[in-house]
């Protein structure tokens, strides 16, 4: 983009260390506007637009603390870090969005800088709000796909923005003066499904009083997107991977041939490789789909995004605002339904409370909500979803041991005059007391695991959890 080129003075401050503020030998009023203040830093990001503060790094006063503030005026201000070989002894904290080598000299400098503030801007044209480098990258991802034709897979947990990944390569593409439909497969049953995507002729099925066009049909020249794509069923699949082999397909009850120009962008929140080995989905079908796979991270993973998705929701009731202990909280909980869910707590402030400040108990009680009525989880704590997960399976391990204990009674007590060898039953029923919570809990999985099969679905449901804490679990016990 040109114009990132033009305006890069005025969305960038360098935050220089005030004893040695020119030591780098870099003319900074070709980059950005310099200080060695915070007041200085404060006041200009309350009176202006900025975009990226670039961070010496002698600087110790730049906290958390104040990353949040000065984030409160533009919540997807980027805060980096300049270092003098880009070679951090130890990870930077999470407010801290990169490290930019001093080394690489002025015009490798501003070349960074400028790439950076791109990014920025693609994000902002796609409609994607966020700072984090998953973003980022999916970003760049976006707009090298979005110029082809080619078929691509977005992948991503329910309430995660995968509609909007999908306009986003279509509203960028050549296409983009073509219309754009899209339809959820899991909502519809499997026969409204195949009319809804192909049409139908008169008298094709009961009810069917008048001809109707498919979604193809009307999609023609554009894009379709299929949302849940896993959940259809055979014989859709076989009439899906047609129409991407060679644009052909059939109206239900039709014998000719129909042919369509359509470009089309899938999406799952389920592993689809599980359901080709599961005999659920073709694996033919999938490679046509997946020429390219795009993974939109879950909130879960990208928690500073938390912040700047505040800002964009209450957007229009600048009276709003947060407390910094509220979105400590906010940061910490789970989001098991991703943006979605954190939209419907915004849109819950704007109602209840319309302006003032949104505390830590306003947050607390819409946690406590989420658990409401759902009795696979423990009593509303408040606990974040990953804790009640360990404390379910922590009491499913005590219920299984003293399962195993009154059994190991019930036969000793039909042996009379016999006891039980030394160490009998050692094995099988350890002391919980002297057995890590972690230890156990992996332990539990890995047998849950045995009996279904490797059944990943099956599992989750006995051990009373989701299927992503599952996952996650199963990743930081390397049971995958």
């Amino acid at each position: 983009m040109q114009g990132t080129k033009l305006d890069r003075t005025r969305r960038t401050v360098v935050l220089l260390d005030p004893s040695t503020p020119n030591d780098r030998g870099i003319a900074w009023d070709r980059i950005g506007q310099s200080c060695t203040e915070l007041a200085e830093l404060y006041q200009t990001v309350k009176e202006s637009r900025v975009d990226l503060i670039l961070v010496d790094e002698n600087r110790t006063d730049l906290t958390r603390a104040v990353a949040t503030r000065i984030r409160r005026h533009n919540g997807l201000t980027d805060i980096w870090k300049l270092s003098g070989d880009g070679s951090p002894l130890e990870p930077e904290p999470d407010y801290i969005d990169g490290v930019l080598a001093g080394e690489t000299g002025p015009d490798g400098l501003i070349g960074r800088v400028d790439h950076i503030l791109r990014v920025k801007d693609l994000l902002g044209r796609y409609r994607l709000v966020g700072r984090s480098t998953r973003m980022k990258a999916m970003a760049e991802i976006i707009e090298r796909v979005a110029v082809t034709d080619m078929a691509v897979l977005i992948v991503g947990a329910s309430g995660s923005g995968k509609e909007l990944v999908a306009q986003a390569l279509h509203g960028n593409s050549s296409r983009n003066g073509n219309p754009f439909v899209a339809l959820n497969c899991g909502a519809l049953a499997e026969g409204v499904l195949e009319s809804e995507l192909f049409g139908h002729e008169k008298g094709a099925f009961t009810g069917s009083v008048a001809r109707r066009e498919g979604l193809f049909h009307k999609a023609d020249g554009g894009t379709i997107f299929l949302d849940e794509i896993g959940e259809t069923r055979a014989d859709t699949q076989v009439k899906l991977l047609r129409v991407l082999e060679d644009g052909t397909y059939y109206p239900v009850g039709s014998s000719t041939v129909h042919r369509a120009n359509v470009r089309v962008i899938s999406a799952t929140n389920r592993d689809l490789t599980e359901a080709i080995a599961d005999r659920e989905f073709r694996e033919d079908l999938y490679f046509r789909i997946a020429v390219v796979k795009i993974m939109l991270p879950p909130l879960l993973e990208r928690k500073g995004d938390i912040q700047p998705l505040l800002h964009h929701f209450w957007k229009d009731s600048p009276a709003l605002s947060y407390s910094d202990s509220a979105l400590d909280l906010l940061m910490r909980y789970d989001w098991p339904g991703n943006v979605r869910q954190l939209r419907n707590f915004t849109e819950r402030m704007i109602a209840l409370k319309g302006k003032g400040l949104v505390d830590v108990a306003d947050v607390q009680a819409f946690i406590d909500e989420q658990y409401t009525g759902a009795t696979h989880l423990p009593v509303s704590t408040g606990k974040t979803v990953e804790e009640a997960g360990q404390e379910l399976i922590y009491r499913a391990i005590l219920s299984l041991g003293n399962e195993i204990r009154m059994l190991r009674d019930l036969i000793t007590a039909h042996l009379p005059g016999e006891s039980p060898p030394d160490g009998y039953g050692a094995e099988e029923t350890p002391d919980i007391g002297t057995v890590s919570l972690e230890r156990m809990e992996e332990e539990m999985i890995r047998r849950v695991l045995d009996e279904t099969r490797g059944n990943r679905k099956e599992t989750a449901r006995l051990l009373g959890i989701g299927e992503r804490t599952l996952y996650r679990k199963l990743k930081k016990y390397r049971l995958s």
